[in-house]
């Protein structure tokens, strides 16, 4: 068996509204729980803590997003990594299947219009993000990747003249 697998990590970069999100429910929780103690008593006690809870186990993992994409001869497979704890699988293409895949920004991409367009990038401006463009159902939809030289290399030999490298 000739399989070739590939896998490559993606951090994604922390915006500005994250930090913000935290340092809101870094102040929110207390505040909930020494006004609230007038009015509700030991339940805002449990109030905060159910708050906090919720917010360790449902928000926080949301702030802190690496993406893992591991490529099987001509499978790909794109999954979320939350805090590096919780992994979520995204999402599963077959390259062969792929009308084109070219940079983000490149003027072959120019006559696609694609109903639906997943992000599965760094969010870093400079960074060589691709974009493939996959038929679904009666549309285009459009996955963006960050793929390093090596990952182009191993695409490149099973998608041949789909993938240009303007």
């Amino acid at each position: 068996m000739n399989d070739a697998f590939y896998e490559q990590f993606v951090a994604k970069k922390q915006k500005p509204t994250d930090v913000l999100i935290r340092i809101l429910i870094y102040f929110f929780i207390p505040a909930v729980l020494i006004f609230g103690t007038p009015f509700l008593g030991p339940f805002a006690f449990l109030l905060a803590v159910l708050l906090a809870f919720g917010a360790y186990y449902l928000i926080f993992p949301r702030l802190s997003v690496e993406y893992e994409y591991s490529i099987l001869n001509h499978d790909l497979d794109i999954a979320s990594i939350y805090s590096k704890e919780k992994r979520k699988h995204q999402l599963s293409i077959d390259l062969q299947q792929a009308e084109i895949i070219a940079p983000k920004g490149s003027p072959r991409l120019r006559s696609y219009h694609p109903g639906k367009v997943r992000d599965f990038t760094s969010g870093n401006t400079d960074a060589g993000v691709y974009a493939i463009m996959i038929p679904t159902d009666d549309k285009i939809s459009c996955i963006l990747v960050e793929p390093d030289a090596r990952m182009l290399d191993h695409m490149k030999s099973w998608t041949g003249m789909k993938l240009y490298q303007d």
